[in-house]
């Protein structure tokens, strides 16, 4: 039971720290709308302050990150727990005037310009990420993609030649090229059966590269060296390269399209601005005590080290793969 407790106060404590870098209360302001056309319950209430639904909402998504390996249940426990306690703290801070200070006023100003910001860009974004536009920018990629020759393969990768020679022997003899490939291939791909996907020639290093293309599917090399050991090479299927389906990739580009639209709206709003940039003069720097120099001098008022310097001299604080890997 103690150790539950602690686990959940250090859980709340982490959030409550999320938060606070993420303006989430200016957030909280904004979240009214997010049930308007349904039912957005109470599910709390603090000192008669009630929390609803959609405050629940806002917050998981403001502290997503660090929600994301809690299953759904302990998320709106623990999101639920750190308004409660938001509630309870800002009230503290409430009646300590603490709103009133100029360090709070300043930082609510940018907290709302920071949360206007995000939501039109997010407005932009969404309206820019329709079907079509996603098609269009696809349509645009496949076409520079072209009809490249690609290997599929796997190799074995040991550290002499002599052991290369001897797994090429047990390949012969019938042993199963993967399974041998798990036992005695040293490439960190050893577990998926020394597999290495599809890859074109400039992908590969030179030596691994030029047997590989020459090789027909099915068949195995000879034992060749490269920079990282020695391979026993099995082609598994050659292809000309072709595009990825627009399934497959269509988070990025959605993503792509996303921040394109975003940066070129803040370029148009940029263009038409008035910015004047005052920068201020560097201060100059204070004018050195010629007495110590002089004390330096005459070797007397001279402490260890030179003249007037710190123990450690500085007054700076402290801190101030084996595989043929595709390029």
């Amino acid at each position: 039971m103690t150790f539950a407790l602690s686990l959940n106060t250090r859980v709340r404590a982490g959030l409550i720290t999320t938060a606070s870098a993420g303006c989430l209360a200016l957030a909280l302001l904004a979240g009214g709308a997010a049930h308007a056309q349904g039912v957005d319950p109470v599910v709390a209430k603090v000192d008669g302050s009630e929390i609803r639904q959609s405050d629940i909402d806002v917050a998981a998504e403001e502290l997503g990150s660090s929600l994301q390996q809690m299953d759904p249940a302990t998320r709106r426990d623990n999101v639920l727990s750190f308004l409660i306690d938001m509630k309870i703290v800002s009230k503290a801070a409430a009646d300590r005037k603490i709103a009133d200070g100029e360090d709070f006023k300043k930082k609510l100003a940018f907290a709302r310009d920071r949360l206007l910001m995000d939501s039109l860009l997010a407005d932009e974004g969404k309206g820019a990420s329709t079907a079509e536009n996603m098609k269009k920018v696809y349509d645009e990629a496949v076409k520079q993609i072209t009809s490249e020759p690609e290997v599929r393969a796997r190799h074995i990768l040991v550290e002499s030649e002599d052991e290369a020679k001897q797994v090429a022997e047990e390949l012969k003899k019938g042993a199963d090229f993967a399974e041998l490939a798990k036992k005695k291939s040293k490439d960190p791909g050893a577990s998926d059966g020394g597999d290495l996907g599809y890859f074109t020639k400039d992908q590969m290093v030179p030596e691994f590269s030029t047997v590989a293309f020459a090789l027909e599917p099915g068949k195995l090399s000879d034992p060749v060296k490269s920079q990282f050991g020695w391979h026993i090479i099995k082609v598994e299927d050659k292809r000309n390269r072709k595009a990825p389906d627009f399934e497959q990739v269509r988070s990025q580009i959605e993503t792509y399209v996303t921040r394109k639209a975003q940066a070129d709206y803040v370029g148009k709003l940029r263009e038409a601005a008035k910015v004047e940039r005052i920068e201020a003069k560097p201060a100059e720097p204070p004018k050195a005590d010629p007495a110590p120099a002089a004390a330096a001098k005459g070797g007397a008022m001279a402490p260890p080290g030179g003249a007037m310097a710190p123990r450690g001299g500085s007054m700076a604080p402290p801190g101030g793969a084996m595989a043929p890997v595709k390029k």
